[in-house]
């Protein structure tokens, strides 16, 4: 069996990488923006242009061609995986090109259907924010079919930390132009996106080339394999589209909420994904293409699934724990030290925490979810994930209606915190959809989850790491907030592990031993 910790650990490295650069670039951000209409308005730009990124790009090709693209390569037949490649990069490239074009001129519709509380300047700028940034999110997309090959090939460092050259650039443009007006910055910054994209995009292709050296771009769609991708790209296409559609939901619920809501947000999202990607999309991303290459008869690929499949849970669930439980408790603290600077006050920070709490219901079922939708690709299931994403986003839009925008009257607290029953009603909707998952998964392939007495470790384990967290916060008080949340969180996260490794949990003995 292909061992994939190395790989996982190569991804996680990656996306740590690129997330520590997001959090300095949203931290930048706000100290120039702060939580005004201005600032709301560029992030709900981005989401706009993003769908492309998001539906066309690394989620769909991860399910429709790294597993078509992975097994020509097992199978040594390395002329026809790089006719594939090139098939599936051309017809992507033509079908970015033309829906950036419609993006763009269909921007006014958009923002209606989307940022419908947008209104005046606010709203107009939004428009020409977005009508620059497509271009530049049109370029991600063949990023992320880069990012594809790459991984077939087992080389997962370089397309994980490519999104650094886009932090990077949006970075300077801040630093450059930061004492600009608000709204002259936004527009400035969308452009700096749009270099920042092509950086992207560019440090990529020489390698792919190396890897790929018989690729030729071409529309040539007479190859099974390359009408399989295709098959299997357009519920995925669909899947992807509903799970971006939730969170257009929520971005539009939040338009309708007071100013500072959307970046409210966006912000907690920041933080939400860290834990989501750097170990739900490691994990996933690293086992995938093994997955996919796995030979032999029907019992021996379903016991070899169960195999991987389980031992990614385990290592999934021992770090998404304690971040669950550390956005529920200590959020704050956290908040605090990255985001607090420039226009961004002590009760912008506690806005974050509260949206960051509601996330935190639905962290581990979002992350565990990742993994088996990953194994129903690897079995060329694209259409269950499909059905169960269709619930969950109807689940999303009730829930998340009568949260944010009912809840906070009937409870009598101010309406900005609907934000944080948005967040939260998210969170109940991803259960039901892995539970749902997980499910028809065991009904084909046998039982797979995690033992109850695993997951009752952990949250002990983080339970106590609060506990002791919270002491010495209390001991510290007020004084030098951002400070003192080195030692709070680094007491939470010593006493975590220590714990764990106290009760038995395998993964953190052998964290421990690969740190020592």
């Amino acid at each position: 069996m292909e061992r994939t910790g190395r790989y996982a650990f190569l991804v996680s490295t990656g996306i740590l990488l690129t997330r520590l650069a997001g959090l300095v670039r949203q931290t930048i951000f706000l100290h120039f923006f702060g939580f005004n209409p201005e600032a709301d308005a560029f992030l709900a730009a981005v989401k706009i242009p993003n769908f492309l990124q998001n539906i066309l790009g690394e989620g769909a090709l991860s399910a429709s061609f790294i597993p078509v693209y992975a097994r020509l390569l097992a199978e040594g037949d390395a002329d026809e995986a790089d006719r594939v490649a090139g098939a599936v990069g051309a017809i992507l490239a033509l079908t970015t090109s033309m829906l950036v074009l419609a993006g763009i001129l269909a921007t006014p519709w958009l923002i209606d259907a989307i940022a419908y509380g947008f209104h005046g300047a606010q709203r107009q700028l939004t428009i020409r924010l977005v009508r620059i940034l497509f271009p530049g999110v049109g370029m991600l997309v063949p990023s992320a079919w880069c990012l594809g090959i790459l991984n077939s090939h087992r080389k997962f460092f370089l397309s994980y930390t490519a999104p650094l050259a886009w932090n990077a650039a949006m970075i300077a443009t801040l630093l450059i132009y930061g004492g600009r007006p608000l709204g002259q910055l936004a527009v400035i910054l969308a452009w700096g996106s749009v270099v920042g994209s092509l950086l992207q995009f560019g440090v990529q292709v020489p390698p792919v080339l190396r890897l790929a050296r018989r690729l030729r771009l071409s529309l040539d769609t007479h190859s099974a394999h390359v009408r399989e991708v295709l098959r299997n790209f357009v519920p995925v296409f669909c899947s992807r589209g509903v799970v971006q559609i939730s969170a257009y939901v929520d971005n539009l619920l939040a338009t309708l909420l007071p100013a500072g809501a959307v970046t409210g947000l966006s912000t907690s999202q920041l933080l939400y994904t860290l834990p989501v990607s750097l170990f739900g999309m490691s994990v996933s991303a690293a086992e995938l293409p093994a997955m996919s290459s796995a030979l032999g008869d029907q019992s021996e690929i379903y016991a070899r699934l169960r195999g991987r499949l389980n031992r990614g849970l385990r290592q999934i669930a021992f770090f998404v724990v304690p971040s669950a439980m550390g956005f529920l408790a200590m959020g704050g603290v956290i908040a605090t030290a990255l985001f607090q600077t420039g226009r961004v006050r002590h009760t912008d920070s506690d806005y974050v925490w509260g949206i960051l709490a509601g996330s935190s219901v639905g962290l581990l079922a979002s992350t565990l979810g990742r993994l088996y939708s990953s194994t129903y690709y690897a079995l060329r299931d694209t259409r269950t994930p499909l059905r169960f994403a269709v619930i969950r986003i109807a689940l999303t839009a009730g829930l998340g209606w009568v949260c944010a925008l009912h809840v906070p009257h009937w409870i009598g607290i101010e309406a900005k915190w609907g934000v944080a029953g948005l967040t939260a009603s998210a969170g109940v909707a991803g259960w039901v959809e892995f539970t749902l998952l997980r499910h028809t998964l065991n009904l084909r392939i046998g039982r797979t989850g995690l033992p109850f007495g695993f997951i009752a470790r952990l949250w002990t384990a983080a339970l106590l790491a609060a506990a002791a967290g919270w002491a010495v916060k209390l001991a510290i008080g007020p004084h030098f907030p951002k400070l003192s949340a080195i030692p709070i969180l680094g007491v939470y996260g010593a006493v975590y592990f220590a714990v764990t490794y106290l009760l038995g949990v395998e993964e953190s003995v052998a964290t421990l031993q690969r740190f020592l």
